[in-house]
This record gives C-alpha cells, sequence and structure tokens, in this order.
C-alpha cells in the first residue's frame, strides 16, 4: 500500500478504547492506515480478561471490533510490549500520531494494617484469574474458607460477588477456565459480605447487576434496612436521580426478603470502610468503621468516621477500590492520578504543553470511570483533535513513516508478532474446543501455548 499522503497511526492497546479509536477514524479519514498493538497475542482487552464469564452477551461486542480489525487499512501486531519491544521513539520514528489506549491494569490499595496478609487480595488478581488472563493464571485463592469480604461497590465488586456465589452448574456453561470451574466446585464459602464506605444512593454498581445479586440459584442476599435510611443529603441527590432511584427501590426489596435457604448468603452493606485487617500470619478478621456521610468542598458526600467500630469474622478478603494505570517508559504520566495527563485526549507535556502527535482514549485518559461503551464518545473526542491536528499540519514529523518500517524493526529484535489471521487461529481452536464441552469457548491461558498452535498446521 502507497504511503503517500496517508496517515499512519499507531493505536498502543486493542481493547475497546483502541477499537473504537479505529473506528472512528477510519469513518472520517478515509487515507488512514492503523497499527493495533497488544502486548499479548489477543485482543479486545477487559472485554476478554475482564468482562465476567457469566455475561457472555456484553462479549458480543467484540463482533463490532472483528469488523473493524477487517477492515484492509488496520494491521495487529500481537504479542508486542510498547516500552520494551518497541519504544515511544520507535514509535514516534514510524507513526504521525500515536493513540495510547492501554487502560488502567494495576488496583488502588487500601491503605489499611495487615492489607499485606495472606488471603488479602486484589479483586483485579481474582477477575484475571477465572478470566485466564495469562498475567494472573497462576495465582491462588484460598477457597477453603467460609466468609469472604468483598470491599467496593462497583460493577466489578459485584462480578467478584457474583461468581463466588454462582453454583458450578451455573458457571458450567459459561467460559470460565477450567482451573477456575475446578477450584470453585470445592470452595467452601458461605458467607459473602459486599462492603461499601458511602451509602446505597452513591452506589457505583448498575441496577442490572445490582439485580443479578438476588437472582442466584445458591444465595439468599440481605441487606439491613436501617442502612437503607437516607440522611437529608442524600435524599436531595436521590431526586431526580432515576439510576440511584432504581437502585434503592431494589435495595429496599432485598430488605424486605426473608431467606430462603439457600447454602450461601450475600450480604450489602453500607457507610462502613476497612480499619484494619487482622490475624496471625493470614486473615482472620476485618475490622470495620461506621461512617456518615457529610458535605465535600464541592458539594458531594463524603464519608466520615463515627468512632464506632464492627469486626467481621472473614478469612478472605478482595479490594475492588478502583483500578490504576501504569507508565510507559518515556511517556508522559501523572502518578496521582494513574493517567496520561492530557487535554481532551491530547497528551500534555511537564509544562502542560501538547506533545505533538500522542493521544490518549479510554482509562488511561480519564481513569477507570464508566462501563464498555463510554469509550466510544471518549474516542471520538481524542481522533476528532487527531484529524483536526492533522488538517493543521501539527502531527508528528515521522521520519520512517513507511508500513514495512515497524516491520523490519521487530524482526531485527526477533519479536514473534501474532498476526490477526494469528490470532484467528486461536480463536477458532478455543471455540471448537469449547463446542465440544458444550461452552462458548476453552480459552488458551498461557502466551506460550498460544504461540506454540501457531507453529502447528492443523489448527
Amino acid at each position: 500500500m502507497s504511503t503517500t499522503n496517508r496517515l499512519r497511526v499507531a493505536i498502543v492497546g486493542s481493547g475497546p478504547s483502541g477499537f473504537y479509536a479505529a473506528e472512528h477514524l477510519l469513518k472520517r479519514e478515509p487515507a488512514v492506515e492503523i497499527d493495533l498493538f497488544d502486548r499479548l497475542p489477543t485482543p479486545f482487552g477487559l472485554v476478554r480478561g475482564g468482562v465476567a464469564p457469566d455475561h457472555q452477551k456484553i462479549k458480543s461486542v467484540t463482533r463490532v471490533f472483528e469488523k473493524i480489525a477487517a477492515n484492509p487499512a488496520v494491521r495487529f501486531f500481537g504479542n508486542v510490549t510498547i516500552g520494551q519491544d518497541l519504544s515511544r521513539a520507535d514509535l514516534l520514528r514510524c507513526y504521525h500520531a500515536v493513540i495510547y489506549a492501554y487502560g488502567a491494569e494495576t488496583d488502588r490499595a487500601l491503605g489499611i494494617p495487615g492489607e499485606h496478609l495472606a488471603g488479602s487480595h486484589a479483586a483485579t488478581d481474582f477477575v484475571g484469574w477465572y478470566n485466564g488472563h495469562p498475567d494472573y493464571r497462576e495465582r491462588a485463592f484460598d477457597l477453603s474458607q467460609e466468609s469472604v469480604a468483598v470491599i467496593g461497590m462497583g460493577n466489578v465488586a459485584v462480578d467478584v460477588v457474583r461468581i463466588l456465589a454462582r453454583t458450578p452448574e451455573e458457571l458450567g456453561s459459561t467460559d470460565i477456565t477450567d482451573y477456575a470451574l475446578d477450584a470453585l466446585r470445592l470452595s467452601r464459602v458461605r458467607e459473602i459480605y459486599m462492603i461499601g464506605r458511602r451509602g446505597p444512593v452513591q452506589g457505583a454498581f448498575t441496577n442490572p447487576e445490582l439485580k443479578e445479586l438476588g437472582e442466584m440459584d445458591g444465595a439468599d442476599i440481605r441487606v439491613r434496612a436501617d442502612e437503607l435510611v437516607l440522611d437529608p443529603a442524600s435524599e436531595r441527590l436521590l431526586a431526580g436521580h432515576k439510576a440511584a432511584e432504581k437502585n434503592l427501590t431494589t435495595l429496599r426489596h432485598f430488605a424486605a426478603r426473608a431467606g430462603t435457604g439457600k447454602p450461601r448468603t450475600i450480604h450489602v452493606r453500607f457507610l462502613l470502610s476497612p480499619v484494619e485487617l487482622q490475624g496471625r500470619r493470614r486473615v482472620e478478621r476485618l475490622m470495620l468503621g461506621r461512617n456518615r456521610l457529610v458535605a465535600g468542598r464541592n458539594g458531594d458526600l463524603k464519608a466520615e468516621a463515627t468512632g464506632d467500630r464492627e469486626t467481621l469474622p472473614v478469612g478472605l478478603v478482595f479490594r475492588s477500590v478502583g483500578y490504576f494505570g501504569s507508565a510507559l517508559p518515556g511517556v508522559p504520566f501523572d502518578p496521582g492520578r494513574g493517567i496520561i495527563p492530557n487535554d481532551r485526549g491530547r497528551v500534555t507535556g511537564p509544562a502542560g504543553q501538547p506533545e505533538a502527535g500522542e493521544y490518549a482514549v479510554g482509562w488511561i485518559k480519564r481513569g477507570p470511570s464508566g462501563v464498555i461503551g463510554t469509550n466510544k464518545p471518549d474516542a471520538v473526542e481524542t481522533t476528532d483533535l487527531l484529524l483536526e491536528d492533522a488538517r493543521a499540519g501539527t502531527l508528528n514529523a515521522a521520519p520512517e513513516p513507511e508500513p514495512t518500517a515497524v516491520e523490519r524493526l521487530l524482526a531485527d529484535r526477533g519479536i514473534r508478532v501474532v498476526s490477526w489471521a494469528d490470532w484467528l487461529k486461536i480463536d477458532e481452536l478455543e471455540r471448537r474446543q469449547g463446542a465440544a464441552a458444550g461452552r462458548p469457548r476453552l480459552k488458551l491461558t498461557r502466551v506460550e501455548d498460544m504461540l506454540a498452535v501457531l507453529e502447528t498446521s492443523d489448527v
């Protein structure tokens, strides 16, 4: 393909934000060539590695991404780590624009005593483990514990609670990994506590996910009516806030329910903050502090400790208080916010100046907020600015924008690039093995196994 007058764009990360950025560029600029990079051999980011296995409908968004990847103007470079296999300087040498779309993979700490005891985990580790993400495949969780606490009130926390509460029969028809399914079959977990530091109006979960907690085949749900009593400020906040109204209605319905004797119980608790994890060598107890809500400087409601304490006898704790971005070598980064500093998507340097030809989308742009669809308007905002800069002639002056330049660099460095055609071979094998077991797919969970598949001729 000739590169005369063609816009060459690298997108670092092949999750939803990366694909949505590619989609908008293809719609708006006919003379564009896009290379999507991912450090894993598999595309789709959190759609593959983060969306819970019992939510197959959400994963169907990959059909849209597959159409984007099939465009002749798009290439996929899997198994390529930016910052290691290719540097920022390499990208700026080969592309007029670079879009950072690699999300937020680490987690926020609680910052409390005992957090590093055995039995204390990031929810991201558990999610990656049951979804077969290669980084988390070897993690181990002590599911012999009868009581578990999940700290957080977002959809990730709800996912963790739901997977812990599901029966093996419910999970057996999903694409959960075999090793996770085997471990969950032996689970002795009986009491699951989901704990939020603020009140029911401030819960970050969406209503469909909340309702699902009350529909478990093997778990009852309990909500304390006294923790649903609203303070005046929350009452005012609730007025006209339809999502919060729906959540509160659902929670009140749960609070009015009687138990049915199911083997597990989900406890949804509010206005409690973790104060300390206690135990000799591993987590044995979780100390919680009771909160009240007070108005902050910006008019929002903040949790303020009352001094009252409560202790839960739990042996396993998952913190789910937010994802956090990480830096790429040489790329501007805000360590306080865990994002690449930017102005509406244009990457900015130490003095706030725009970095020519560098952009950010998704969680690494705005922080970990929203659902998959939130990334679409976010990507549109960023790519519109990129195209505006292209028209103004202020993009990066790449000295080697030929499509073969990056291929030569990777070949010279001995990197086994996984192409889109290669991924389709992996995808076909996973689907075929899944179909034989009556499941959507059986995932390959080790990078070396994925690469080995590509060396065989019978895939």
